[in-house]
């Protein structure tokens, strides 16, 4: 459960060009929050690569950017959903090099490893990915 939890951005995802507006604004939380450049890139691309998984498996969907900032700790959290046709087998779909869309098979293996913190839940008709970014405040 995120306490502090405040929604930044709320975009629907159906086109290329909203992966960029989901990037842009998952890099503009974190540089506010005072993520360097090298944190922003990570969180940039991961919201990429499950922007990109929407449009390219699901059609569309959604990506939420969540200041879940608490007393100790900077955090960015981002949701990234859809209502297709779901993950048939997640443990597969974890693995580097498993692809159903003819892709490397790197996007949600190499998200996971990006992220502090990945959640992956999937059924038909919802796939629903959550992953955070934390910095610890320096006045602590």
């Amino acid at each position: 459960m995120i306490s502090y939890a405040k929604s930044y951005a709320t975009i629907d995802i159906r086109t290329t060009n909203d992966i960029v507006t989901g990037r842009r604004k998952a890099r503009a939380l974190a540089a506010a929050l005072g993520f360097g450049m090298a944190d922003q890139t990570r969180l940039a691309t991961a919201v990429s690569e499950l922007a990109r998984n929407v449009v390219e498996y699901a059609g569309s969907g959604s990506c939420e950017i969540i200041d879940a900032s608490d007393a100790i700790f900077h955090c960015v959290t981002v949701i990234v959903q859809d209502n297709g046709p779901g993950i048939a087998d997640i443990d597969s779909a974890m693995r580097d090099g498993f692809s159903t869309g003819g892709s490397l098979g790197a996007g949600l293996p190499g998200t996971r490893r990006l992220a502090d913190s990945f959640m992956i839940e999937s059924k038909p008709g919802l796939t629903r990915i959550t992953i955070s970014f934390s910095l610890r405040k320096e006045s602590l």
